[in-house]
């Protein structure tokens, strides 16, 4: 399925991005396409990340997770989380198109994370609901 999106609608994505998870202390926050496309991209301004590189990556990591979910008889895994020292990732599907990669550090617990994520993909897919798909 392909998706258009307009300027109100990544400006809207956007903005829940920021104020749901940048603004609690999220480092670094994506949505991307399966293929690894960034469709939005937020931060705190202190990321030196190289994003592109990243969700390329992620997008590839989900599709190999999905095959091994399927090996075991799972439909998919909707979510990933990748624990480090300093720095966190937790992914996220959103419909069948778009993940949510968020990249956070140990000062937010992973509990507190996932309710705000949850909340901001629910924000996120009432905006991809009015998009009208070709």
């Amino acid at each position: 399925m392909s998706y258009t999106l307009g300027q109100k609608q990544l400006d809207t994505i956007e903005g829940v991005l920021q104020q749901d998870l940048i603004d609690i202390g999220v480092r670094c926050v994506f949505l991307i396409d399966m293929a690894g496309n960034i469709i939005a991209n937020r931060d705190n301004g202190k990321i030196k990340h190289d994003v592109y590189s990243l969700a390329a990556l992620a997008a590839g990591n989900f599709g190999a997770v999905s095959a091994m979910a399927k090996i075991i008889g799972e439909g998919e895994f909707s979510l990933l989380f990748h624990k480090g020292k300093k720095e966190n990732i937790h992914f996220n599907k959103i419909i069948s198109d778009f993940l949510l990669i968020t990249i956070f550090s140990n000062d937010i617990s992973l509990g507190f994370l996932r309710l705000k994520v949850n909340e901001a993909v629910e924000k996120i897919k009432q905006v991809l609901e009015t998009i009208n798909v070709p």
